[in-house]
C-alpha cells in the first residue's frame, strides 16, 4: 500500500462518485493538451493569414500536443511562478523549432479561458447524454405504471388519487425543463477567441501591421478550428464570469429536480409503496439487519444539496470582477466549476441507477387507497343519492357524522376504516347501497392521469429522446455505469 497516498486528502467526487469520462474532461492531461491544441490552432491561423510561421514548426507542435512532461512543467512553474509560461517552456522543449512562435501575440487567458469553455461545452454534452438515459428509463417506468392508481398527497396528507405513472411525469417535467436549459446553454456557448491582454486585440493588430480585417478573421478562424461557430463580441482579459455563474445556476436547477425526485422516493420507500434497488448482499444497517435504507436516494440528495450550494460562489465571483479582470476568480473557478460538473455527473448516474431498478408494490398501494378512498368518495356518494331523490343537506350531515366516527376508530383504535359499512347500514343511503362498489371504482378517481401520461410522452418526451439520442447518445450511460 502506498502510505503516502493514504496521508493525503482526496476529493470524494473523484474517488467515489463521478464517471471516468467527466474526470478526464477536467484532468490535467485534457486541460494542458487542450492548451497545446489551442497554440497549434493559433499558429496555423496566423500562418494562413500571412505571418512567417513554417510547416515544420506547426508539425512539431501537433506531434507533441499530448506529449506532456508534467514534472518538467512543475519545475518551471516553481521557478517562474506562472503556470502558462511554465507550460510554454515545457512545450518548447519538445518542439524547439516552434519555440519562437508558441503563444505568439496571446495572453494567458487565451489558453486558460478558451479551455474552460471547451471543458464546459463537453461537460454539458456528457450531462445531456446522461439526462437522455435518465428520461428514457423514467419513460418506461411511467408508461408501465400509467394506470396504477395511487394516493396523491398534498402537505403529505392523503388527497385525491393519481397514478404512479402520472407522478413520474411530474419528475420528468422538471428534468425536461433542466434539459432544455442545459441544451440551450451548450448550443449558444461562445468562444473567447483571441482578444489580447485587456480584450482590445492590440497585440494581434500589431502583429498584422494594423490590418483590422485579419485580426477579426483570426478570431473567428481559431474559434472554428476548436469547434465553435461564434465568439464573444467583446471581452476584458477574460470572458465574462457570468458564463460560469449561468452554468452553475443551470446545474443547481438540475440538482433541485434530482433532490425533489430522491426525496419522493425516500418517502415512498417509508410507505413501502416503491423502493429503490437493493442488492442481494447489500447491508442496510450495521446494527439492524432487517433495514432496507434508501441509501442511493440519500446519496443523491446529498450530492444535489452540494450542487445547489455550489452555485453561490460563481455568482459572487461574477459580481466581484473589477474592470477588465482581477485574479480572485482563478482559485474559485478551479474549485467550483469542475466540482459542479462532477457532482451533476455523479448525481445523474445515481438517479438513472435508481430509476432503472425501482420496485413497485401494488398491493401495499391498494391497501393505502382502501384506507382513504371511503373519505374521498363521500361527495360522489352524496351526489348519487341526491340523483335518486335524497336531500343533499340531510345526506351531507349524515355522512359527516359517519366520517368523524370512522376517523376516530382509525386514529384512536388503529382499526380499519369502516366508513362504507356505516353508510351501507344507514337507511338514508339505502337507495345507493347496491351502487357503492361501482361508486368506489378507483378509475373514477384518477381523472385523466393515464391519458396525461401517454400524451406527455408522445408530445414531449419521445421527440426529446429521439433527438437527444442522435445528438448525445454516445454520452448516455452504458450498462456498466448502471451497476452503481
Amino acid at each position: 500500500m502506498n502510505t503516502t497516498a493514504q496521508n493525503e486528502y482526496k476529493n470524494p467526487l473523484a474517488e467515489r462518485y463521478a464517471s471516468k469520462e467527466m474526470l478526464y474532461l477536467f484532468s490535467p492531461q485534457y486541460k494542458f493538451s487542450t492548451w497545446r491544441k489551442l497554440w497549434c490552432a493559433l499558429a496555423e491561423c496566423e500562418k494562413e493569414l500571412g505571418l512567417p510561421i513554417t510547416d515544420e514548426q506547426i508539425a512539431q507542435m501537433k506531434a507533441n500536443a499530448d506529449n506532456i512532461d508534467f514534472e518538467t512543467a512543475r519545475r518551471y512553474e516553481k521557478e517562474v511562478r506562472h503556470d502558462v509560461m511554465a507550460h510554454v517552456k515545457t512545450f518548447a522543449d519538445v518542439c524547439p523549432a516552434a519555440k519562437p512562435i508558441i503563444h505568439l501575440g496571446a495572453t494567458s487567458a487565451f489558453v486558460g479561458d478558451n479551455t474552460d469553455l471547451i471543458q464546459m461545452r463537453e461537460g454539458c454534452r456528457l450531462l445531456l447524454g446522461r439526462m437522455v438515459k435518465l428520461m428514457a428509463v423514467l419513460k418506461k417506468f411511467a408508461v408501465d405504471n400509467a394506470n396504477l392508481a395511487t394516493l396523491g398527497f398534498t402537505h403529505f396528507q392523503a388527497a385525491q388519487l393519481t397514478t404512479v405513472g402520472k407522478r413520474a411525469c411530474l419528475w420528468m417535467y422538471d428534468f425536461l425543463m433542466d434539459y432544455e436549459e442545459l441544451e440551450r446553454f451548450e448550443k449558444t456557448l461562445k468562444f473567447r477567441g483571441v482578444k489580447g491582454t485587456t480584450g482590445t486585440q492590440a497585440s494581434f493588430l500589431s502583429l498584422f501591421d494594423g490590418d483590422h480585417a485579419k485580426v477579426k478573421k483570426l478570431d473567428k478562424e481559431v474559434a472554428a478550428k476548436m469547434g465553435f461557430d461564434s465568439v464573444f463580441p467583446v471581452t476584458g482579459q477574460t470572458y465574462t464570469r457570468k458564463i460560469d455563474s449561468q452554468a452553475a445556476s443551470i446545474l443547481s436547477g438540475l440538482a433541485q429536480s434530482l433532490h425533489k425526485f430522491a426525496n419522493d422516493i425516500r418517502l415512498l420507500q417509508h410507505l413501502k409503496e416503491i423502493e429503490e434497488p437493493f442488492e442481494k448482499s447489500q447491508i442496510g444497517s450495521s446494527a439492524m439487519a432487517y433495514k432496507r435504507n434508501p441509501m442511493r436516494s440519500e446519496r443523491l440528495t446529498a450530492l444535489s444539496r452540494f450542487l445547489m450550494s455550489n452555485a453561490l460562489s460563481p455568482a459572487m465571483t461574477a459580481a466581484e470582477q473589477w474592470f477588465e479582470r482581477t485574479l480572485d476568480d482563478s482559485a474559485n473557478k478551479r474549485l467550483t466549476i469542475p466540482q459542479a460538473f462532477l457532482a451533476a455527473d455523479a448525481a445523474l448516474i445515481i438517479a438513472a441507477n435508481v430509476c432503472d431498478g425501482l420496485v413497485v408494490y401494488p398491493k401495499v398501494i391498494a391497501r393505502h387507497i382502501e384506507d382513504e378512498l371511503p373519505f374521498m368518495a363521500t361527495e360522489n356518494i352524496i351526489m348519487e343519492a341526491v340523483k335518486l331523490g335524497g336531500d343533499r343537506q340531510e345526506l351531507h350531515e349524515q355522512i359527516r357524522v359517519h366520517s368523524m366516527e370512522a376517523a376516530k376508530v382509525v386514529k384512536l383504535e388503529a382499526k380499519p376504516n369502516d366508513l362504507l359499512e356505516r353508510i351501507a347500514k344507514d337507511p338514508a343511503f339505502a337507495v345507493i347501497k347496491d351502487k357503492l362498489t361501482e361508486i368506489l371504482n378507483v378509475k373514477q378517481f384518477t381523472g385523466r392521469a393515464p391519458e396525461q401520461v401517454h400524451e406527455f410522452m408522445d408530445e414531449y418526451i419521445s421527440p426529446l429522446l429521439e433527438k437527444g439520442a442522435a445528438d448525445y447518445g454516445s454520452n448516455a450511460l452504458s450498462s456498466q455505469d448502471l451497476s452503481v
